[in-house]
């Protein structure tokens, strides 16, 4: 027995020292792609030495001798930290996912092809001015000077993820930067999805379509024209009813149109402002992360320094200040895209039906996308006159293209002459809120409303190119359209003096949310949908509570976790509930259903972390959201599973007969709107009891509301998941203005996976006592102290100076770093 033991013994050491000699060989190995921030470089490509001067946490600040020498240290430090992310970023806009990772992300490379967006990107090279031409080149040669570092060894192949793929990078290359801002473009539209969406909606309605009203209203407050049944619009037979599936798999670029992008902005002009200066305040919302997409750096250029949030791959501050003014971005909700039917000739299917009756040919090209571990793939693109021709799985469209027709999408991001890079760097060298707005005139996609303040007073001007349709068209843009009507299709783009523009105004308070923001009629009317409703109230009620602002209240604004639709729905939905009948026995579900709404009526609507009534309002109002769409819209209703504040207003005020959503058609009793209540606050209940037990006072909203910052490939793999991933409990949640937004489907629907992955609060009194952050760190190795040490500043509304004064850069220094032209004297 006892030489048992010994062997067992021996087996079991021997097994602990051979994993631990694993982990320290893979640590050493992985470890050799950290960044040594103190080392000294020279390289080719730089005309004289540059600074690169890293604070405490990371933040370069970047001082040459002139403007492209800063633009090849921004390329050098952004490959240092975020080489994989730029790496992945780039081949995703380029369609070449699948060469790394198979066939789960050939779908993303289809629709990209499809699109043609890295030709494109090659095309708008020639578009940009020379200025940023040169940017662009300087910033390329900086990429590729640590590329060469990284190829010539002892660097760890640049970082972790490249030690389970081929190891060679390809040179950047200036299409490569404009190419992702394309990519973005697409990550943040939605009115494709919303097109699909609303056509669906339309369909499964026949017979109610005056309740697609309710369901998916106009710009609620707007009267427009009546919409058209779809089934009226393109006749022919389509696929049985389903819910839609927008998504592409691992890396998709397209999301539900709920999760395309948001932000909040506000300016407050000095007449406004405690301390006599200009504020501006920023947070935009995407999905988040490890590392989140920003990257916080300061450039000394020649027209002065700027500092805020990079893109790794592009060579500018996209949203930050200078000395002079600060500038900002949110989701303008333009519509900029719409989807059109094709008609194929009976007889070629290689043409398509046009206006006079002819048939036109499809332009076309074939492409082959390289599939790691899988035979190449060869795809037939085609054009029509309306844009690129999608395949069925593409946005869904499928589902609402009947046989014989092919859709295609108008996108204004399909330019070929895109000059939005050179926006982007004349907006940040700009001097004045004047200037700043005659930049964005050479803005295409996304289209954002940009947010300015500065000496001369603050704006809000929409930036991007906004198309021109016919004030004939059927659908107004709402629905997939025929091609073969002469009033369907792209007409050019409005002038840029169309573009709603706001200049000092009288109150001296600007903001959005992603709210409406202008109410125009059609064309001139930019979108029947927003991205916000609520938000906007909680903004609206924290500006009017001051005659004057500080930087400290424009940042308890950008933190506040109130929620509108909460306060604004439960007493409405709860009306007959509260406080009504006897006490119910101990145990039974009246009596449980009782504690919930004791503790909900005593409830001001924050959403804290800490507290379980925001996890009951929020699962109460996710049931009864499902209760009141499902047998309507059958296997759909699953694309409506976040509560929709507008939607359970109209029906439980009644508003013109939406109160009929609360009856289940299917069963004989009529069942009433408290009915409907009552039910989803029992289904809400005992779904929360199976989740985290039966005591409800101690539910704690942050559990479940948890902020994902996911590693998009370590993230997945056994063990790695633990330390890649980065996991928060936080406040907030859909409608908040420090938004938070639920996932809505999944094991966990009330993961936080969207929001600000930067916030930024400028105060031109005293510019220096600005502040940013962002969602996880500077580094996107895990093995770095700079990969989550803002995340938790972040998580609890705390930030970091935003200081342009060379002497506090260098007081703060955790790492110097010098670059040297090898020609150097």
């Amino acid at each position: 027995m006892f030489t048992v033991f010994r062997w067992l013994l021996r087996i079991v050491t021997g097994l602990v020292a051979l994993s631990l000699a694993v982990l320290l060989i893979g640590y050493w190995f992985l470890s050799r792609s950290l960044v040594d921030y103190d080392e000294d470089f020279t390289l080719p490509g730089i005309s004289a030495p540059v600074e690169v001067v890293r604070n405490n946490d990371s933040v370069p600040h970047i001082f040459g001798q002139n403007d492209a020498d800063v633009y090849f240290a921004l390329g050098f430090v952004h490959a240092q930290d975020r080489l994989w992310q730029m790496t992945i970023l780039r081949r995703t806009a380029q369609g070449r996912l699948s060469e790394l990772f198979g066939t789960a992300t050939l779908p993303v490379d289809e629709l990209v092809r499809r699109l043609d967006l890295y030709q494109l990107a090659l095309d708008s090279v020639a578009a940009q001015d020379d200025e940023t031409r040169a940017a662009l080149e300087a910033y390329s040669a900086g990429v590729n000077a640590w590329i060469a570092q990284v190829n010539a060894g002892a660097r760890g192949r640049g970082a972790p993820e490249f030690w389970l793929f081929e190891p060679e990078i390809s040179a950047w290359a200036p299409a490569d930067s404009i190419a992702i801002i394309k990519l973005m473009a697409l990550q943040m539209a939605g009115h494709a999805q919303t097109e699909i969406l609303r056509a669906r909606t339309s369909l499964a309605l026949q017979g109610k379509s005056d309740r697609l009203a309710d369901i998916l209203p106009d710009a609620p407050g707007s009267a427009v024209a009546a919409l058209p049944d779809f089934a009226s619009l393109i006749p022919g037979d389509l696929p049985a009813g389903r819910a839609l599936d927008f998504a592409l798999g691992p890396f998709s670029p397209v999301s539900a149109p709920d999760m395309a992008g948001a932000s909040n902005a506000w300016a407050a002009a000095p007449t406004r402002s405690a301390a006599g200066g200009a504020l501006l305040a920023n947070d935009p919302h995407l999905g988040f992360t490890a590392p989140t997409i920003w990257y916080l750096a300061r450039l000394e250029l020649a027209s002065g320094g700027v500092i805020g949030a990079t893109i790794p791959g592009v060579p500018a501050v996209m949203i930050g200040r200078s000395e002079e003014m600060g500038w900002g971005l949110t989701s303008s909700y333009l519509d900029d895209q719409d989807l059109v039917i094709e008609k194929l000739n009976p007889d070629n299917p290689s043409q398509y039906l046009l206006p006079d009756g002819s048939y036109d040919t499809f332009r076309s090209r074939q492409t082959i996308v390289t599939v790691r571990d899988a035979d190449p793939v060869t795809l037939t693109l085609r054009w029509s006159r309306n844009g690129p021709i999608l395949s069925g799985k593409q946005f869904d469209v499928g589902t609402v293209t009947p046989g014989g027709h092919v859709a295609a999408l108008s996108w204004t991001a399909l330019s070929a002459e895109d000059t939005s890079m050179t926006a982007a760097i004349r907006l940040m060298k700009s001097k004045s809120v004047a200037e700043a707005i005659e930049a964005g005139r050479l803005f295409i996609a996304p289209s954002q409303n940009l947010m300015l303040a500065g000496k001369d007073g603050i704006a809000l001007q929409l930036i991007g190119a906004m198309p021109m349709r016919d004030p004939a068209h059927p659908s107004q843009g709402r629905l997939p359209s025929p091609g073969w009507n002469p009033a369907v299709g792209f007409k050019g783009v409005f002038p840029y003096e169309d573009n709603p523009r706001f200049v000092n105004p009288e109150t001296g308070i600007l903001g959005n949310t992603n709210n409406k923001i202008i109410d125009r009629p059609f064309p001139l009317h930019v979108s029947f949908t927003w991205g916000d409703t609520q938000r906007i109230q909680a903004w609206l009620n924290l500006m009017k509570t001051r005659e004057v602002h500080t930087r400290e209240s424009f940042i308890e604004a950008q933190l506040d976790t109130v929620d509108p639709t909460a306060r604004q729905l439960l007493p409405l939905i709860g009306a007959d509930l509260w406080f009504t009948g006897e006490a119910a026995p101990d145990g039974t579900p009246e009596a449980f259903r009782q504690r919930a709404l004791k503790l909900l009526a005593e409830w001001n609507g924050e959403m804290n972390e800490h507290l379980p009534e925001p996890l009951i309002a929020e699962a109460w109002l996710r049931a009864l959201m499902a209760r009141l769409v499902q047998d309507e819209l059958g296997p759909l209703a699953t694309n409506f599973t976040r509560p929709d504040a507008v939607f359970i207003d109209r029906v439980y005020r009644n508003t013109g007969g939406a109160a009929v959503w609360c009856d289940v058609v299917q069963s004989a009793p009529v069942e009433t709107c408290t009915d409907m209540a009552r039910m989803a606050l029992d289904d809400a209940l005992t779904d929360l009891s199976a989740r985290y037990g039966p005591n409800l006072e101690s539910w704690r909203w942050g559990d479940a509301h948890q902020a994902a910052h996911d590693h998009p490939v370590l993230g997945t793999v056994p063990f790695l998941r633990w330390f890649v991933n980065i996991r928060q409990s936080t406040s907030g949640g859909d409608d908040t203005l420090m938004r938070g937004r639920t996932a809505g489907t999944g094991d966990n629907p009330y993961l936080n996976v969207h929001g600000a992955g930067y916030r930024g609060v400028y105060d031109f009194a005293d510019p220096d006592s600005s502040v940013f952050i962002t969602a996880t760190g500077q580094s996107g190795h895990f093995l770095s102290r700079h990969y989550d040490d803002l995340g938790e500043l972040w998580r609890r509304g705390e930030y970091v100076p935003m200081s342009l004064d060379p002497e506090l850069a260098h007081a703060a220094a955790a790492g110097v770093m010098m670059l040297t032209p090898e020609s150097a004297p």
